[in-house]
């Protein structure tokens, strides 16, 4: 099969529990079972009081993933049970941690007869695609009865290579979370295991995929626990397959090599360079300190992200600079003592004390309202479509948008622009910006409140952090005296020097350094700069 030249990997490999069939839950159930039922008569046998099976934590931490008998040994002693290994032919029910995992087996089984295998049908539409473009596909599970189940849902067909519990036992493969394998199924397809990705749901069977080198690990979160995965080693989480794609992917491995270091993983070697300097703090808001979302509305700052902006700002000059309105951005961080710059730094104001107050454009008003009136004739009727103004500018928001519908909308923005020359398009995630025609950028404004601070000076360095293409201009504005950082979890072009692939590793990455600068000096406040 003459694999598609214009990609850059060759072959995918995923899990089959959680990823391809929904039989996880019905996994989930027959560990519950099997294990109350001892755990019960334990508790009788040594009088102890009875703690249930956690179908929830206890299966995702201690069981999800791992090869049976290491499932069962791995929960029974996080209860501080010691029990003999066995032998796979010990009976069910024994105890032994075999003789338990064979009692799991036949619930699990009868629970297939009555319940029947779920299948998620975005998984099976994106391995059809994969196949149709010649991409090479393997599975890999450490279930035993993945012959059965594939058997039972006519999925065979789909795999060129599969690797199971009883394959793995056959040949002495060690289970997750060593990659053995994983690296078994790309040997089968004869791709090296960094031109593959691999797809799976749990931890452990992600902790492989990156032991194993691979050169791109996806984590599904199908339990609610996205920064688990990510913390096992996933480069990229999402919900469901459909929130990926083949291009997508392939953006991933063709830009791979270029991919910015993670600051986390260089936080030592930053603290050193930062030695005797103070930092000044500039942060994008959506996708920065809040995860995209399908509208604005949804962005809302979790209270721990809160907590660690205002922790930030009592030792480092701090500023918001985002795309959203100056007032919008302002009531959703909800502090006092930061700097905030909306509508891309042409509206620029500070905490009462500091007296800062910075508007560009604001002439072009009357020109937006006209646009605007346009956009809500023309583009507002487009299902999934959202107008926004933001006084200094407006935004069209497309995310929810038919993809047949896009270039319409996109045209309509172009006819606009085209018909009142003080106006200017620009592009952002899943948005076009319409902003008065000026040279006034994200980059600009850090520059202008660098020197308006009185901290365009030597011994301080400017951390700027954010996720979109207007940020780029910041980066470049600050690329030879200060630190930009892009979050992205996928690697692309950029003037940043370092990456975080989310959120939540702003969250680390900020906490880090505030207490980091609390400790150079404890008693000096965000106050003391202004």
């Amino acid at each position: 099969m003459q694999t598609d030249t214009t990609l850059k990997f060759r072959a995918g490999i995923f899990d089959l529990d959680g990823v391809v069939t929904h039989t996880a839950r019905v996994h989930a159930h027959a560990w519950k079972q099997m294990f109350d039922e001892y755990l019960r008569s334990y508790a009788d046998s040594n009088s102890i009081a009875f703690v249930p099976f956690d179908i929830n934590d206890d299966y995702r931490i201690y069981v999800d993933g791992k090869p049976r008998y290491k499932g069962v040994e791995s929960f029974l002693r996080s209860r501080g049970i010691e029990l003999p290994f066995g032998t796979p032919t010990d009976e069910p029910g024994k105890e032994t941690y075999c003789g338990l995992g064979n009692g799991k087996n036949e619930l699990y089984n009868a629970l297939l007869e009555t319940d029947g295998v779920d299948i998620f049908d975005t998984t099976v539409a994106f391995i059809r695609e994969l196949r149709r473009r010649h991409i090479k596909v393997g599975l890999m599970s450490s279930s035993k009865n993945t012959v059965p189940i594939l058997r039972r849902t006519g999925l065979g067909d789909l795999f060129e290579s599969r690797v199971c519990g009883v394959v793995a036992e056959r040949l002495g493969l060690r289970g997750k979370p060593h990659p053995d394998s994983y690296l078994r199924v790309a040997e089968e397809l004869g791709v090296p295991p960094k031109h593959c990705f691999v797809v799976e749901d749990a931890v452990a069977g992600v902790a492989a995929g990156r032991e194993g080198d691979f050169g791109l690990v996806i984590g599904v979160d199908r339990a609610g626990h996205p920064e688990e995965l990510r913390d096992a080693g996933a480069d990229i989480v999402v919900s469901d397959l459909a929130e990926t794609s083949i291009d997508q992917i392939n953006e991933w491995f063709t830009m791979k090599d270029s991919a910015k270091p993670s600051a986390l993983d260089r936080w030592e070697e930053i603290s050193s360079q930062w030695s005797g300097k103070r930092v000044a703090v500039f942060l994008d808001y959506d996708g920065t300190l809040t995860p995209i979302v399908a509208t604005p509305d949804l962005a809302k700052l979790p209270q721990e992200m809160q907590a660690v902006l205002r922790d930030v700002a009592d030792v480092c000059p701090t500023v918001i600079v985002s795309g959203r309105g100056r007032e919008d951005v302002h009531a959703l961080v909800a502090l006092d003592n930061l700097y905030y710059a909306g509508s891309h730094g042409f509206d620029i104001a500070g905490p009462e004390a500091a007296a800062i107050r910075h508007e560009i454009g604001s002439e072009y008003r009357p020109i937006l309202e006209e646009a605007a009136q346009v956009f809500n004739d023309k583009i507002a009727p487009i299902e999934g479509a959202l107008i926004e103004d933001k006084r200094f500018s407006l935004a069209v928001h497309y995310r929810l948008v038919k993809e047949s519908e896009i270039s319409s909308i996109e045209s309509v923005v172009d006819e606009v622009v085209a018909s009142h020359p003080g106006l200017k398009k620009a592009h952002g995630k899943k948005v076009f910006e319409v902003r008065p025609n000026l040279d006034w950028n994200k980059g600009k404004a850090v520059l202008w409140l660098l020197r308006t601070l009185e901290l365009d000076t030597p011994d301080v360095v400017p951390l700027y952090i954010g996720d979109d293409v207007t940020d780029e201009d910041a980066f470049a504005a600050l690329q030879d005296r200060g630190l930009g950082i892009l979050v992205s979890e996928t690697p692309r072009e950029t003037k940043a020097h370092l990456s975080l692939r989310n959120p939540v590793e702003v969250g680390k990455f900020l906490r880090l350094l505030s207490s980091w600068q609390a400790s150079r000096s404890p008693a000096r406040t965000r106050h003391d700069d202004t």
